[in-house]
C-alpha cells in the first residue's frame, strides 16, 4: 500500500531546495588574450561559489590582431611592438603569472614562440558549441596556448586538442579545412566593437532574456566584482 506524501514534508523540502536563478553571460574574448583566461577562470570560481545561479555562456569572440596572416608572427617582435621591450613584456608576464597561480593556470610564456591568428580558435568553440561542450573547449585552448605553448592558429594542433575534449578528430579537421563559421566571427568581432568594447574580456550579464544587452563590465574582474553584477541583474529580472 502506498502512503500519501506528507505536505509538511514537501514544503520543507522545497525550502531546502529553492529554484535557481536564470541568467545569460556574454563573455567577449579572444584566445590569444592571457587576461581574458584570467578573467574565464575567474568567471568560473564566481559560479562555483554561487550553486543558486543557473547561467548560460554565450561566448562572443573579439579579435585582438585582425590583420594577423595565416602563419602568424613571432612573439618576441609582437611583444617588442605592443609594450615596447623585452623588459616591460617580462614584468607583465611576472604579473600573469602570480596572478594565475590563484586560479589554477600555469603561465608558461616562454614555450609560446608564435602569436596565432585566432579565427579558427573560435571557430572550433563554435563546432564545440554544437555538442555542448564550448565551456570545455574554450579552457583546453586557453591552457593549450598559454601553458603548453601550442600554436592553436594551426589546424592539425586545433583537431588534437578537440579530440582530447571527446570530439571527433577527423570531423573537426574537416569543419576546419572549409570556412564555416568565419563571417560568423568576423561578425560577432564587428558587432563587439559597434557595442563601443574596445577591450577584453567583457562580461555582459542578463536576466532577463531577450531583453536590453544587460549589465557589462570589462576586465579580469575578481570573482565577487562578478557575483555583484550577477546579484544586479537577479534583481532586475525579479521587477518584471
Amino acid at each position: 500500500m502506498r502512503s500519501r506524501a506528507d505536505p509538511t514534508m514537501l514544503v520543507f523540502v522545497n525550502l531546502l531546495s529553492p529554484s535557481r536563478h536564470q541568467l545569460e553571460i556574454e563573455v567577449v574574448f579572444d584566445l590569444v588574450c592571457p587576461w581574458c583566461f584570467l578573467g574565464t577562470r575567474r568567471l568560473r570560481r564566481a559560479l562555483r561559489a554561487r550553486p543558486d545561479i543557473l547561467a548560460q555562456i554565450r561566448w562572443r569572440p573579439f579579435l585582438l590582431n585582425p590583420d594577423l596572416g595565416l602563419g602568424g608572427t613571432a612573439r618576441q617582435d609582437y611583444m617588442a611592438r605592443k609594450f615596447g621591450g623585452e623588459e616591460r613584456a617580462r614584468r607583465l608576464h611576472a604579473t600573469m603569472a602570480e596572478l594565475g597561480q590563484a586560479e589554477g593556470i600555469a603561465f608558461r610564456f616562454e614555450r609560446i614562440r608564435r602569436v596565432p591568428p585566432s579565427v579558427d580558435a573560435h571557430r572550433l568553440v563554435r563546432f564545440a558549441e554544437q555538442l555542448g561542450l564550448a565551456d570545455a573547449m574554450v579552457d583546453a585552448l586557453f591552457t593549450a596556448h598559454f601553458c603548453d605553448g601550442a600554436d592553436i592558429g594551426h589546424a592539425g594542433t586545433l583537431a588534437t586538442i578537440a579530440a582530447q575534449q571527446g570530439l571527433d578528430h577527423w570531423a573537426a579537421q574537416r569543419f576546419l579545412s572549409g570556412g564555416l563559421e568565419t563571417d560568423a566571427i568576423h561578425a560577432e568581432n564587428l558587432r563587439a566593437h559597434r557595442l563601443g568594447i574596445n577591450g577584453v574580456p567583457c562580461f555582459v550579464v542578463s536576466g532577463r532574456q531577450g531583453i536590453g544587452a544587460g549589465h557589462a563590465i570589462a576586465g579580469a574582474q575578481e570573482p565577487e566584482v562578478l557575483e555583484r553584477l550577477m546579484d544586479v541583474a537577479i534583481a532586475e529580472a525579479a521587477e518584471f
